[in-house]
Formats: C-alpha cells, sequence, structure tokens
C-alpha cells in the first residue's frame, strides 16, 4: 500500500521534504487518556502488551489524537529476554522486575535464540493490524533494545541508577559478558527482520543505557553488536538512538544506520559537524513541555532552526513524560510543522 504521508521515510533515506516529520518517544502512553482507558480494560501493562488488538489500538491513538508523522508500534524492549526464555514482571510504579537473572555460563545454556514467528508472534500480529488500521497514512516504526541495554536487564534484573552488577560482568567475565550479548544480537536480528516482514517500514534500536559505559567499554560491548544488527536489516531504514553516549556520535555515525537518534545533552551544531552524511532524529528535552505554550513554540523554533528543516526528523531527547499535558504536545508537534514548513 502507498503511503499517504511518506516524510518520515523520506527523511531517513536524505531525500527532500516539504517539512520536518515529526514523532515522539512513548506516545502511545499515559499522556493520553484513552490509552489510560484501555490500560484498565486490559488490567496490566504486559496484558496490553501482549494482546495485538489493544497493543494495535494503542499504537494508532498518537496518529489519531496528535497528529504525529508516525506511528510507533506498542511494546516494550524487553520482549527480547522473555522470548529468550527469561520471563519479566512489571510493577507499578517500580518498573520492570526479573524474578531470575543471568550470570554464568551455565545460566546462558537454559537460555535460547528467539524464535520471533512463535515467542513473538503477538508482537507481529499487532503490526500486522496497526498497519490495516492506518491504511497508509503514516509509516509504522519497529524497534528494539540495543544488547548492552537488554544485557543490563538480564544481569541486573531490574532498573537501576549505576548498573553495576552488568558492568562488573564486563569487567570480571568478559567471555560471559561477550557470549550473552551475541545471543541477544542474534535474537534481535530475527525479530527485527520478523518485525519488517510484518510491516515495519522503519526500526529503531534504543541504546538506553549506553551512557553508563566508558567510550572503550562502549567500543567493546555495545557498538559491535550493534553494527551487527545494522548490517543484517537493509530492507528499511535504521535509527539508532544511544541515550548519554555523546562521545559515541562519530562512531554511531559510521554504522550502515541511517538516523542517529540525539538526547538533549547532545549539542546540535556540534552533532551535525560529527555526522555530516546521516539523518539526525531529536532532540527536545521532554520538560519543555512542561513550559508555557509560548515557551514551547520558541523552544521548537529555535530547534528547528538549529537542525535545519532537511535530513531531520523532529522528537524529543527521550521518551515524552506520562504526566504532559496533551495539548503541550499538540503544541510541540504543531510547532515543528509550522517552523519547518
Amino acid at each position: 500500500m502507498e503511503l499517504k504521508n511518506d516524510l518520515l521515510l523520506r527523511a531517513a533515506r536524505g531525500e527532500k521534504t516539504e517539512r520536518t516529520p515529526v514523532w515522539m518517544m512513548r506516545q502511545a502512553g499515559r499522556i493520553l487518556a484513552e490509552y489510560r482507558a484501555v490500560r484498565a480494560q486490559a488490567g496490566s501493562f504486559i496484558k496490553l502488551a501482549t494482546t495485538p488488538e489493544m497493543a494495535a489500538e494503542v499504537t494508532l491513538q498518537p496518529v489519531d489524537l496528535l497528529g504525529v508523522d508516525a506511528a510507533i508500534i506498542f511494546s516494550d524492549i524487553l520482549v527480547i529476554p522473555e522470548a529468550m526464555g527469561l520471563p519479566y514482571e512489571m510493577v507499578e510504579k517500580s518498573g520492570p522486575i526479573f524474578p531470575a537473572t543471568v550470570h554464568t555460563i551455565q545460566d546462558l545454556d537454559k537460555l535460547h535464540i528467539a524464535e520471533p514467528e512463535t515467542d513473538l508472534k503477538y508482537v507481529l500480529d499487532a503490526i500486522k493490524l496497526t498497519k490495516t488500521g492506518l491504511a497508509g497514512r503514516v509509516p509504522l516504526i519497529g524497534f528494539a533494545g540495543a544488547p548492552f541495554t537488554i544485557f543490563c536487564y538480564m544481569t541486573e534484573g531490574k532498573g537501576s541508577k549505576t548498573f553495576s552488577v552488568a558492568k562488573k560482568h564486563l569487567y570480571a567475565d568478559p567471555e560471559f559478558s561477550h557470549l550473552l550479548l551475541q545471543k541477544i544480537t542474534d535474537s534481535t536480528i530475527a525479530y527485527l527482520k520478523a518485525q519488517v516482514v510484518a510491516g515495519a517500514n522503519l526500526v529503531q534500536i534504543f541504546d538506553s543505557w549506553a551512557g553508563i559505559l566508558s567510550p572503550e567499554q562502549y567500543n567493546t560491548f555495545s557498538l559491535p553488536y550493534i553494527k551487527q544488527i545494522c548490517d543484517a536489516i537493509d530492507e528499511v531504514p535504521v535509527t539508532v538512538f544511544a541515550k548519554g553516549a555523546f562521545f559515541a556520535r562519530k562512531a554511531i555515525s559510521e554504522l550502515s544506520c541511517s538516523v542517529v537518534g540525539l538526547d538533549w545533552n547532545m549539542d546540535i551544531a556540534e552533532s551535525r559537524e560529527l555526522i555530516p552524511t546521516k539523518t539526525l532524529q531529536g532532540n527536545l528535552d521532554p520538560c519543555v513541555l512542561y513550559a508555557s505554550y509560548d515557551q514551547i513554540r520558541k523552544e521548537v523554533k529555535n530547534m528547528v532552526q538549529q537542525f535545519g528543516t532537511q535530513r531531520y526528523i523532529a522528537n524529543l531527547g527521550h521518551g515524552v513524560y506520562p504526566d504532559t499535558d496533551p495539548d503541550k504536545v499538540r503544541c510541540f508537534i504543531e510547532s515543528v510543522k509550522e517552523f519547518s514548513s
């Protein structure tokens, strides 16, 4: 089916666009009352994410209600460890918890490479349903966590400020670390390829915890695995978003990805200089959306002027916060459209 609005894909490929496409990380979520209604009906986050009809419904909501230029499939990066044999629970107000964690080569033997058509069929079904619901209005983004970020949760068992348990493995047991990272990478490649077959028009790799690594560790334990994924996914554009890894922008720009995501700590002019041949995505501080409408418009105008309107996808520097006013979100989206036209 031909896309009515293909701005995101043209921008990702570096083609000319009449204005800058805009979407937001975590756009399908608690900012919308309509999402909260479906979530209440589901009874739990995991039930919502694993019920294709519900996941498709909340994926479509921001397209209908906010006017974004892309949908991103409603799911979680932690579906990969679950598909590998390490289930997780989502605890209200404290986040994901893994009852079991992985620390030894023996633990690794209990895990398998994820088989998307069986282990993750619910995500693929949600993608197919979403594509039907979109009817070619905008592209659909698929995603996965970067191997190092997934490694953090599988070894630590929960969120953390330091991920010291995960980092300890990198120093104390690099052999184990590389074996687990490779297993995650193989699972992720299969998963993203299956998302593309199901209908994803672009895929994003979220390296949410990249910023806790030193540059040397990043180059050893994160970048080579992201490179494998980028090299394997050649059917659609790939976005790499490594939060906090300002030191890795040049290295990421040399991967076979189309788009480099920036967080709000990454200087725009400096990033353009470091990454001259790729499309950039980002990078408004999500907290700007707590400001007045005038201030939001001013910040967006400044951002668009710095990035320029070409080879650029407007977004936040991380996910939108759950208590953000949806009208402030609409102001952000409308301002991008106005100032980039």
